[in-house]
């Protein structure tokens, strides 16, 4: 039951936050739908690449499609008094899709017996994958590789659901609001990680 209300919660959020930033850079309607698609199944394709799951099993969701469409369709149709927010509502909604997917994916490989490197992975990738490639899609410099706190969360979730912290209904959905509110946190308060650089300053 915890799987499926990850799955829906997650897929829900990213089809919403793709189909945002779709309409921010002024998409045509087809293109909303496909970086809707892309943003809510991305993450879940790479992670079945890695940890040995056929791609294939993606098309078997046919529930979670109709969801992501609807979810998108929803998005669409919305009043452009609503989308103006979108810097704080889309911000919401992709953090709470990371939260929900990162804790899917690490309970995903732990069900097959990985090891915690594999389910950190498979955390970081279901949590992030989809958002890289909408934002790689939208022209846009990924989220998760700026200086910016965001897979980190993603960690904690494979940390915690790897080592068994996190292993009841409560506990997992506990996890969940408390990454959505680290998530949270950060953009608001910009937390940020170390960066280095070595360009040039300019003459």
């Amino acid at each position: 039951m915890t799987w499926d209300v990850l799955s829906i919660i997650g897929t829900i959020a990213f089809a919403i936050s793709g189909a945002f930033i779709a309409m921010e850079e002024e998409y045509d309607i087809l293109g909303v739908y496909i970086l809707g698609i892309v943003t809510a199944f991305g993450g879940g394709a790479i992670r079945n690449l890695l940890i040995g799951i056929p791609v294939s099993a993606l098309w078997e969701q046919g529930l979670f499609f109709q969801i992501a469409l609807l979810s998108i369709t929803a998005t669409f149709l919305f009043p452009n008094n609503i989308l103006k927010h979108w810097k704080r509502w889309g911000n919401f909604s992709d953090a709470i899709g990371l939260a929900a997917f990162a804790i899917q994916g690490a309970l995903y490989a732990t069900h097959m017996n990985h090891p915690l490197s594999a389910v950190i992975v498979a955390a970081v990738l279901t949590g992030s994958g989809g958002g890289i490639i909408r934002d790689l899609l939208a022209r846009r410099k990924p989220t998760v590789l700026k200086d910016e706190i965001y897979a980190v969360w993603a960690i904690i979730a494979g940390f915690s659901v790897g080592l068994h912290i996190t292993n009841t209904p409560i506990e997992l959905y506990t996890l969940f609001i408390l990454l959505v509110g680290l998530r949270m946190c950060s953009y608001i308060y910009k937390w940020r990680l170390p960066i280095k650089t070595i360009r040039q300053p300019n003459m």
